[in-house]
């Protein structure tokens, strides 16, 4: 959404920084948009069906959302998460507007407002009153060929989009909208092996066997390694620029190979005790560092998060359900082994997240401030609302400036608050900007070219692109 001279959301009240927030922002608003890290199905592009109706399109795919609607007290099945039970769409919607001032404040609320009011020109609030009103309205939106997901994708001028990908799915949707003419713009896979490096990841010793058959390695250790190193070269010549990992705790460490081989036989007979679990999980995080610094791959982390918390929720609705909740996190001597090994390698990219902000200017800011491998990951889950961007831009920049910083990743589900979050971090950005300006820390011409440079040529570097 371009900026006029009275939109000045997010902006600071001080009227010179005000203005001056504006005017960056304004060079940068209707910049394509690129997203290196994402959850979007890939089949929603290359299917192009229709969005069936308000609720898939802003409520049951974004977990932002029901989870806030769960501590209201709303049983997730009322909102057609059940897979049991069937819930009317109009039924779900009408519960989010009764709830709908409980998103007061929140980064959901101010994306799913923006959304709302750009997408489809909704001009009041949603509440119980408008309910039925703004559903119509949308649903009539949805059957117009404009709303259809390849219009949106155009409309929303995304140049990159990477998606999250199981190690072997057969990218068959990547595949087939990089052969289409038609489709303007990249839809990348991600290699995330998660599940096939956890020995207490639910399924690790089928994933392996299903891994190890896939690519016709034996059952050795070594076998392991060519069959996980032989899908990502798959995923690379789908397309691919980085493989993301979901980890609790950063831990790296390299193991001989007689004992790797050990651990990795107790960990497919499950036999490993949650100490050598850790230990090769480890050892897999440093492998798949030194993969990286092989094929390429940029190596992206996200630590810090205890993954569905809520075991009943779990068990009834799945993963992805809301409940991931952050825990304390230790970079520095965490990945030591790693980056004594490689974070001084040519090539080498490693894009560290957190959702623990003690450790932004304690750890992450000071290692991307001396090795030229990492990059600061930008707020992520928790984080990435309007304050808590600022907040991490006051945290690393002292330190390690704006180049290394990763750019903004939406890392989201929700296919249509992509434009409203990458908008929301370009006006964050810009009042940060403006400020530093006006407090005469860095001049006009610079804060324009870090502006434009955060939505462009940054994210390129990192992520290769």
């Amino acid at each position: 959404m371009t900026t006029t001279s009275t939109d000045f959301r997010l902006f600071p009240s001080d009227e010179r920084v005000r203005e001056l927030a504006a005017e960056l922002h304004a060079e940068v608003a209707d910049a394509p948009i690129i997203s290196p890290h994402g959850h979007v199905d890939p089949r929603l592009l290359a299917e192009d069906v229709p969005f069936s109706d308000p609720a898939e399109l802003f409520l049951t795919r974004d977990h932002y959302v029901t989870r806030l609607l769960h501590a209201s007290g709303v049983s997730l099945g009322d909102l057609g998460l059940d897979r049991d039970r069937a819930v009317g769409p109009r039924e779900a919607w009408r519960i989010l507007a009764a709830h709908w001032h409980r998103f007061a404040g929140t980064a959901s609320g101010y994306w799913l407002t923006d959304e709302l009011t750009t997408l489809f020109g909704v001009d009041e609030e949603l509440s119980a009153d408008s309910s039925d009103r703004i559903y119509d309205r949308v649903t009539a939106a949805l059957a117009e060929p404009g709303f259809r997901p390849r219009a949106l994708f155009d409309r929303f001028r995304i140049d990159v989009l990477a998606t999250t990908d199981d190690p072997l799915d057969d990218l068959a949707p990547h595949a087939r909208l990089a052969a289409d003419p038609g489709f303007r713009g990249r839809v990348l896979p991600t290699f995330r092996p998660d599940a096939y490096l956890d020995p207490e990841a639910p399924g690790f010793t089928d994933r392996v066997g299903r891994l190890l058959a896939a690519t016709g390695q034996p059952a050795t250790f070594a076998g392991y390694l060519e069959a996980l190193q032989a899908r990502r070269d798959y995923f690379i010549d789908h397309g691919a620029v980085s493989a993301d990992h979901g980890v609790v705790e950063p831990f790296t460490t390299d193991l001989d190979a007689g004992t790797a081989e050990e651990l990795f036989r107790a960990a497919v007979a499950g036999t490993a005790d949650s100490a050598a679990a850790r230990v090769f999980r480890g050892h897999m995080l440093f492998q798949m560092a030194r993969m990286s610094v092989s094929d390429g791959l940029v190596m992206t982390v996200h630590p810090g998060v205890h993954r569905n918390h809520h075991r009943p929720t779990f068990e009834r609705f799945g993963p992805d359900m809301g409940h991931d909740i952050p825990v304390r996190t230790e970079y520095t001597g965490n990945l030591r082994p790693m980056l004594n090994a490689f974070g001084t390698a040519p090539g080498f990219h490693l894009v560290l997240f957190a959702v623990d902000e003690t450790v932004y200017s304690r750890e992450v800011a000071p290692l991307a401030g001396f090795y030229p491998s990492v990059f600061i990951g930008a707020p992520w889950w928790f984080l990435d609302a309007p304050d808590a961007i600022q907040r991490w831009r006051s945290a690393i920049t002292e330190t390690a400036g704006f180049y290394r910083s990763s750019g903004f990743i939406d890392d989201t589900r929700a296919f249509l608050s992509i434009p409203a979050r990458h908008d929301t971090a370009r006006r964050s950005d810009a009042a940060f900007l403006a400020r530093l300006v006006v407090e005469g820390r860095v001049s006009l011409p610079t804060a324009r070219r870090i502006a434009r440079d955060l939505v462009d040529a940054i994210p390129r570097e990192v992520f290769k692109l």
